[in-house]
């Protein structure tokens, strides 16, 4: 038999997430953000469970190729823009929608045949420094794009650098508000984060991404449950060995966990070759047979080992949920294992490895 290590992907979490977030942004159109194939729960998979958003953002063009190619006729938009001119042919063809966030893709623009003119979302960089014109040159691009025939409608976009934490967004809006003020055209400024603590910033079009997948954008400061959202990711595997350590003993590589006294420990098939990420040290939470304890030790490539002393009708077989719900329904969030590894739930979403068998789960 193969490895009992599987992924999850509950369908309906991610459509009732996606009803959620919609509740608590009730008038602009939502784009559901598929980026990076789905945040690693795939994007064919997950295409038929997002149909419910006004339109896909994402950033590459394989992917974009891919939601064409299902079936979806709505809207798609490239969260980055186009990386050369040859890439404008495919968002005509396709019909795609565009972020231009540069001078080189307008000069790309105002050179390309077309006998659709595109829909652009012109990016400012209103102090996250990383895409999009500074304000002083913000109105200058608009300009340019406004004079292109080759352009349709612009509209405005921004991103939050801390919409998740105590600096908010109010420096960011701003900023967006005094440079676009009077210019036509849509609105798009909400991140997960934004879009649940600052409704604000909901404008035209908001950008969930990590909370349709379930994870909180604030962590720890609130919850998935907080949000009412659910995981849609579940990794489980089952342990394939049991020791009964004596008080000394040393678990792992590195003998960094000393056995305080006589206990019995599982070995669980899921290493960091699987994506569970390897700086996950004794202490990191876990589910067995659906009752919370913890890791010990070292993250080998191919196992790791689980606490059995609050659980002892665990044995072999028994099953271990890494992250999401287990199949008795207790739920561990992705986000206090990615907080006990210091990182995100996105890492660990985005990190999962082909070796690992998905499934999916659909009422």
């Amino acid at each position: 038999m193969p490895r009992p290590i599987h992924a999850l992907i509950d369908l309906d979490a991610l459509r009732q997430n996606l009803l959620v977030l919609r509740q608590r942004a009730p008038h602009p159109r939502v784009w559901a953000v598929v980026k990076a194939n789905a945040y690693g729960h795939g994007i064919e998979r997950v295409l038929e469970a997002v149909r419910g958003a006004d339109g896909l953002a994402l950033l590459d063009l394989n992917e974009a190729e891919k939601v064409r190619a299902a079936g979806w006729r709505g809207p798609v938009l490239l969260l980055e823009g186009a990386f050369e001119s040859r890439d404008l042919e495919l968002c005509s063809r396709l019909g795609l929608w565009h972020t231009v966030h540069c001078d080189e893709q307008i000069d790309a623009l105002s050179k390309h045949k077309t006998q659709e003119p595109h829909r652009v979302f012109l990016k400012l960089n209103s102090g996250m420094n990383r895409l999009g014109f500074t304000p002083q040159r913000y109105r200058s691009a608009w300009s340019r794009l406004q004079a292109l025939t080759q352009v349709d409608e612009i509209s405005h976009m921004t991103h939050f650098s801390d919409a998740d934490g105590a600096r908010g967004v109010a420096h960011q809006m701003r900023v967006f508000d005094e440079v676009t003020r009077d210019l036509a055209g849509e609105r798009s400024l909400a991140n997960s984060a934004a879009l649940l603590r600052h409704p604000e910033t909901h404008a035209d079009w908001v950008r969930p991404g990590i909370a349709l997948y379930g994870s909180s954008p604030d962590f720890p400061e609130h919850d998935l449950a907080h949000w009412g959202l659910q995981p849609v990711m579940s990794l489980r595997s089952q342990v394939i060995a049991v020791q009964s350590l004596q008080s000394g003993d040393t678990v792992g590589y590195g003998s960094t966990f000393v056995a305080p006294n006589a206990m019995r420990v599982g070995v669980v098939a899921c290493g960091y070759a699987d994506g569970y990420p390897r700086h996950a040290g004794t202490n990191t939470p876990v589910l067995v047979n659906g009752v919370r304890t913890r890791t010990l030790g070292r993250v080998s490539m191919d196992m790791l080992v689980v606490d059995l002393t609050d659980v002892p009708q665990a044995g072999m077989g028994s099953e271990v949920t890494l992250w999401g719900r287990s199949s008795s329904g207790a739920v561990l969030p992705i986000d206090e294992v990615a907080q006990a590894a210091g990182t995100v739930g996105y890492e660990l979403m985005c990190a999962l490895s082909p070796r690992v068998p998905v499934q999916t789960a659909s009422n």
